[in-house]
């Protein structure tokens, strides 16, 4: 059996967006009791990660280390058709996933005990994001 259900989200700005709660009302609502849950992004600037939950300085960390790594408006750039966070964003997230499979277990995700579900926004603006879910089993 396959299951799949589309979600959009509105980002604040830059960083990460806790999305565990959508993904697990979706996988409660396909019916399936065990299996694989897919996530997959309809973006090229934004991103999928399992992270940590419980400390959010996990994710201000990564914030600070992704732009160490990807500067926004490093003169290397030529793409900054949308703004000088163009070209690291697609960077970010090449570098980040923008899919995620997870294991189904007695009709849930089988998360650890301190990993949430996060979309992480790439851009320094708001924006709207598409996530589909499929559910198999």
């Amino acid at each position: 059996m396959t299951f799949q259900e589309s979600f959009q989200t509105r980002t604040g700005s830059r960083g990460t967006n806790d999305i565990t709660h959508k993904v697990e009302q979706i996988i409660a609502r396909s019916g399936i009791n065990t299996g694989i849950c897919h996530l997959f992004i309809h973006h090229t600037s934004a991103s999928l990660v399992l992270c940590e939950n419980a400390d959010p300085s996990v994710r201000s960390d990564l914030e600070r280390f992704m732009a160490s790594l990807v500067p926004d408006g490093d003169p290397m750039f030529e793409h900054t058709l949308e703004g000088m966070d163009d070209m690291p964003a697609h960077i970010r997230s090449i570098l980040s996933k923008m899919d995620l499979t997870i294991p189904v277990t007695d009709g849930r995700s089988a998360l650890g005990t301190w990993q949430g579900i996060y979309l992480w926004e790439h851009r320094t603006r708001p924006h709207s994001r598409t996530v589909t879910v499929t559910v198999m089993g």
